[in-house]
């Protein structure tokens, strides 16, 4: 049963890498897009990518520790 749940716990974690990379390629085809519509070159080329990031590892770090406190019980 141990091995299944590594197993699972494995898949999610790649999942997320996969959806990261597809994220921050769509925030920076955005922010390419919205800089030009705009004329304000580098700003939203930039933000918007760290702005995925940001939120990504907030994401993380919450599931990382809720499976670590769900261990512990």
């Amino acid at each position: 049963m141990k091995q299944v749940k590594n197993y699972n716990s494995w898949l999610k974690y790649s999942s997320l890498a996969l959806q990261l990379l597809v994220m921050i390629g769509a925030a920076v085809y955005g922010g390419i897009k919205l800089d030009e519509k705009l004329r304000i070159s580098p700003l939203l080329t930039i933000v918007l990518p760290l702005l995925v990031l940001g939120v990504t590892f907030y994401k993380l770090i919450k599931e990382t520790t809720k499976l670590k406190n769900d261990d512990k019980q």
